[in-house]
């Protein structure tokens, strides 16, 4: 692409260091490389937040995913700043190939990372590590790329006007901070609500070309050799190409990964703004699934058992007033109601949308008996921490924490010895809390750390285990996708502040399909005898999960 200048007299200046030829004044043409870099700063940290958030989508923790690309990421820019050094000789040719080439491969990144999550199945076996290359991969190509734009974006703002070096990096990092800022706002509030994520780093990657390809085209023009200008022409038209191809393809590609993920019988799917939930079965004698982002969260196979676990040991003693925080399936709320002198019941759920379609979709409204059509259920929409904060003291007979496993980010500060504390104020004298802590089995010292961590907020706790009885058992909120990663069992702390709670089923006892006193009973002998001790106290500060 480059053809080499001859080398120059000894003791002049190399070709490279004289003013750039511009069909503009240098004024206009400093103006339009600041704004370059602000477009391609923003877009730059657009793909960066994208592979965070898909990341932590598919694989889950998003604090690890986090630090995972950004370290990684950071660390390719300083090795792509290096490298820069050596195309200073050709900045325009270079910084024109360096943005074709990111476009592409930070606009391709979404679907790549999906298409891999689709059609690799269960991210164990083989592929347990594949899908994190392919991560790392991705973070070390984008942030070489960005790197290298820094040195040779300050040797064209320097080819236009001579000026001290503290000046011009000040100029360049003002427009590139700025960008990033921009970029930063734009993915979370304006791509990924509109667009949602395929399309909108597909986009982004356009937008890029097509800045990076001017910029260089049409302002820096005269330094590049003929050959060299036919060359970036095509590769950004074949970039834009690819792009655009993808953009139009892109729905096929979801629907086809969606059913390689989920299966052929999908009858919702949506982006509610805070996660992906998708609804398959329910008809020709598969049972009904619930998958919120790619983590199946409720199947009608077994959601009973899990279900009547939480709900009835709970439920023995005063119950008139019921707290549910989670649960916006509807299923822990029509345990609750079988009890009929349960006055009110409030339910707390972050998701708007998953409370809507658990009220409106007509196959998971019969699993959940139209709970949400009784009138003593009230629902609130938002963080069950924020809302405990305001919730009236001593207001709740029962309070049941319907949660995502405590071993998922977003839900640690659920599991914390203030989230717990503030539980308990909410609760009536002789009141019961009762907690989904996670697999016993699986992850034992995680389920202990919930059981600490709720003595820790003064209570008194009664740990059981509801174990799997057959081959079908994959469901639970701490399940995913794959058959191979279910629980073996789930974990729940039943506590009370004023004396320890006893696993006892209301004395009215309701017709249970799965629960029995005599197994509430083993179940809880089984979880004291998986007993690990040594485990501490999770706060906000100090999360143990």
């Amino acid at each position: 692409m480059i053809e080499p200048h001859a080398p120059a007299p000894p003791g002049a200046p190399p070709p490279w260091a004289g003013p750039a030829r511009l069909p503009v004044r240098p004024g206009v043409g400093r103006f339009l490389v600041l704004a370059g870099v602000f477009v391609c700063a923003a877009c730059g940290l657009v793909y960066e937040l994208e592979l965070v958030a898909l990341a932590s989508y598919l694989i889950g923790d998003s604090v690890t995913q986090a630090s995972v690309v950004l370290s990684v990421m950071v660390f390719a820019m300083g090795i792509g700043s290096l490298f820069a050094k050596r195309l200073r000789w050709h900045a325009a040719a270079a910084f024109g190939a360096i943005e074709a080439a990111l476009a592409l491969v930070g606009g391709l990144s979404a679907m790549a990372l999906y298409a891999v999550f689709a059609w690799t199945g269960d991210w164990g076996g083989i592929w347990a590590h594949g899908p994190r290359c392919l991560l790392v991969a991705f973070s070390l190509a984008i942030g070489l790329l960005i790197g290298a734009e820094v040195p040779l974006l300050m040797e064209l703002i320097q080819r236009i006007r001579r000026q001290d070096a503290g000046g011009a990096v000040a100029d360049l990092f003002a427009a590139d901070y700025v960008g990033a800022l921009v970029g930063g706002l734009a993915f979370p509030f304006l791509l990924l609500p509109m667009l949602g994520q395929l399309t909108g780093v597909l986009i982004t990657g356009t937008v890029n070309a097509i800045v990076g390809g001017a910029l260089v085209l049409g302002l820096f023009h005269r330094d590049l050799t003929c050959r060299a200008r036919c060359l970036l022409v095509i590769a950004n038209l074949t970039v834009l190409g690819v792009l655009a191809a993808a953009a139009v393809l892109v729905d096929d590609f979801e629907r086809a990964a969606r059913q390689a993920v989920y299966g052929q019988d999908v009858h919702v799917a949506l982006q509610t703004g805070i996660q992906e939930v998708v609804l398959t079965g329910g008809t020709h004698g598969r049972p009904l699934d619930l998958f919120l982002d790619g983590r199946l969260r409720v199947s009608g196979r077994d959601e009973r058992r899990y279900h009547e676990a939480l709900v009835h040991p709970a439920m023995y003693g005063e119950h008139a007033r019921v707290l549910i925080l989670g649960g916006g399936d509807g299923l822990a709320a029509r345990e609750v109601l079988r009890h009929p002198d349960v006055h009110r019941v409030d339910l707390v759920e972050l998701d708007a949308g998953v409370v809507r379609l658990a009220r409106e979709d007509p196959r998971l409204s019969t699993l959940n008996g139209h709970a949400y059509d009784d009138p003593r259920v009230r629902v609130s929409t938002g963080d069950a921490f924020h809302w405990l904060r305001g919730a009236p003291r001593g207001g709740y007979d029962v309070v049941v924490a319907d949660l995502p496993d405590p071993g998922i980010t977003a839900s640690t500060k659920l599991y914390s010895q203030e989230f717990y504390g503030l539980a308990r104020r909410v609760l009536a004298p002789g009141g019961r809390l009762v907690v989904h802590a996670g697999p016993v089995s699986s992850r034992p010292r995680v389920f202990w750390t919930v059981d600490t961590t709720i003595r820790a907020a003064g209570f008194e706790a009664a740990p059981y285990r509801v174990g799997g009885r057959d081959s079908g058992f994959a469901a639970g909120p701490d399940r995913t996708t794959g058959a191979s990663r279910a629980p073996r069992d789930w974990g729940f702390v039943l506590a009370s502040a004023s004396r320890r709670p006893v696993l006892r089923l209301d004395a009215h006892e309701l017709p249970l399909r799965t629960l029995t006193q005599a197994g509430l009973e083993a179940d809880g002998r089984s979880a004291e005898r998986m007993r690990v001790g040594g485990t501490e106290v999770s706060t906000l500060v100090h999360p143990r999960y």
